[in-house]
């Protein structure tokens, strides 16, 4: 089991900068791919970035790559997602997920954190 928790999210402008920070305990955190995930009111939730195990590859969708930035520090068990130059369509419930792997061309994840709340004003 991973037990995780986000923390950073808020209120933000619009061309404004926020980091997420997602703590993990439980069994090795440097054993799992970690992830962020964001579900907007009324849409379904959506793969955000991937970082692989122990700390390489990563993956973004198209609607904010070369704005986030997904990284991980295996000795605090903790993973980050610096957005930068956030959109008014960022605002979403933000959640932090372990193990995430692809599955019938879908991100998919065993282990997800409670969320926090990032809201773009324009």
């Amino acid at each position: 089991q991973v037990q995780l928790v986000e923390s950073g999210g808020g209120l933000v402008q619009a061309g404004g900068s926020l980091r997420l920070s997602c703590a993990a305990s439980g069994r090795s955190f440097s054993r799992y791919a970690m992830g962020w995930f964001r579900q907007a009111p009324g849409k379904e939730r959506e793969f955000v970035a991937r970082i692989g195990f122990p700390g390489g590859l990563t993956y973004y969708s198209d609607s904010v790559k070369g704005r986030f930035t997904i990284s991980r520090d295996n000795a605090k068990n903790t993973v980050y997602l610096q957005m930068n130059s956030l959109k008014p369509e960022d605002t979403a419930v933000y959640y932090c997920a372990a193990d995430v792997v692809a599955r019938y061309g879908a991100w998919v994840a065993d282990y997800w954190g409670q969320g926090t709340q990032v809201t773009v004003s324009s």
